[in-house]
């Protein structure tokens, strides 16, 4: 599990990830069970939320970048060609 994570997660995702379920824990440590659990799980969750959509984003933006660059190989090697005929 924690390969996986290393392995799709930067540090600055992961040390916000760590802090935020640091904080989380110790709100719930020192609010109990209460009405305000729910407002700290929310923050939990949003930050959860934003960490996966910076994911989505770096995967989206490397295959983008691959297609780009697979295109520009393609345009090279039809210059090629072209100016030996």
């Amino acid at each position: 599990m924690l390969s996986i994570i290393r392995k799709n997660c930067d540090i600055g995702s992961l040390s916000v990830i760590f802090i935020t379920f640091v904080l989380f824990a110790v709100a719930l440590f020192t609010k109990g069970l209460t009405h305000d659990l729910l407002l700290e799980s929310a923050v939990f969750l949003v930050s959860v939320k934003l960490i996966i959509m910076s994911y989505k984003n770096s995967s989206a933006v490397m295959t983008t970048l691959k297609s780009l660059d697979e295109i520009h190989l393609s345009l090279q090697r039809l210059e090629n060609v072209e100016s030996k005929n």
